[in-house]
């Protein structure tokens, strides 16, 4: 299979159930992958890349939701088919073998909606596309950036994971939908049996899983200026920020977010911290 298009058969998922605990208070009451970076909630990056891969719709798109399902499933609307899990999250693994009946034979691309990853150059990226580009139709392939620690665990072939997986119909038919992710449960047999390789992505990424991962894939997006929303307020000083719709900001921000909604009273002076609602704060070191 070649070409940056890839096999017209394929399918995606988006994984949108989890719980997003690291990032608590923020995933209170928003789910994770309505988070915004940049002012663009997570969810909607991923379904953006995906369109740009010839991928939309609810007969090649799902999107999984559990953790404050309702929010995902108002948000996403038609846009594409939505696998809402009782109880508890199924992990990485079970929310796709909960598909297994709508993907009904295709390869899947799988995506993570917390994963954040940009390359200006070319939007919505050549990363992705080359996961599909030549794929033999049997292999995993797995999206991955060189690691610090080539031999750390949790790396694959010396590389980290970015978000972005491939997996042909024959290792999903016999997923079984109970809590399980796709490291153990696909992945790692995979690069055991010789049939996993990694595809290099040469872009900016983070998996937003941390306060400061996520404050940095905020900045980044503002592409180190002042990204402010046209429905916002800001009477203050803003210095590499990000500010969102409805935010009002009459004290200094530096280096931070301020989510939408969310207030920054006279006096105040925030650096590298995620502002949220009426006072809430995060505070997050961003990377870099």
């Amino acid at each position: 299979m070649s070409g940056t298009g890839g096999p017209a058969d394929v399918c995606a998922v988006v994984l949108a159930a989890g719980e997003g605990t690291r990032l608590r208070p923020l995933t209170a009451r928003v789910p994770k992958a309505l988070c915004p970076v940049g002012n663009v909630a997570l969810l909607d990056r991923a379904l953006a890349r995906l369109t740009g891969l010839g991928l939309s719709g609810p007969a090649r798109v799902a999107v999984n939701a559990c953790y404050l399902a309702d929010q995902v499933v108002a948000h996403v609307g038609d846009r594409a088919h939505l696998s809402v899990e009782p109880g508890d999250p199924l992990g990485t693994a079970g929310g796709v073998a909960n598909l297994r009946d709508w993907i009904a034979g295709r390869p899947v691309l799988v995506g993570n909606a917390d994963a954040y990853l940009a390359d200006p150059a070319t939007p919505p990226g050549p990363d992705v596309a080359a996961l599909l580009d030549g794929w033999d139709g049997e292999s995993v392939r797995l999206l991955g950036q060189p690691a610090a620690d080539p031999s750390a665990p949790g790396t694959f072939a010396g590389h980290c994971f970015t978000g972005f997986s491939l997996l042909p119909w024959r290792l999903v038919r016999d997923l079984p939908v109970v809590f399980s992710d796709l490291v153990r449960a696909v992945w790692r047999p995979a690069e055991a049996a010789g049939a996993l390789e990694v595809v290099p992505y040469p872009g900016t990424f983070y998996d937003t899983g941390t306060p400061a991962d996520y404050l940095a894939a905020n900045l980044h997006a503002a592409s180190g200026d002042v990204l402010v929303d046209p429905a916002a307020t800001v009477t203050g000083r803003c210095v590499e920020s990000v500010v969102g719709a409805g935010a009002r900001v009459e004290g200094d921000v530096r280096r931070s977010v301020v989510w939408p909604g969310a207030l920054v009273r006279s006096g105040e002076r925030l650096h590298d911290v995620i502002r949220f609602g009426d006072g809430g704060t995060v505070h997050a070191a961003a990377h870099g």
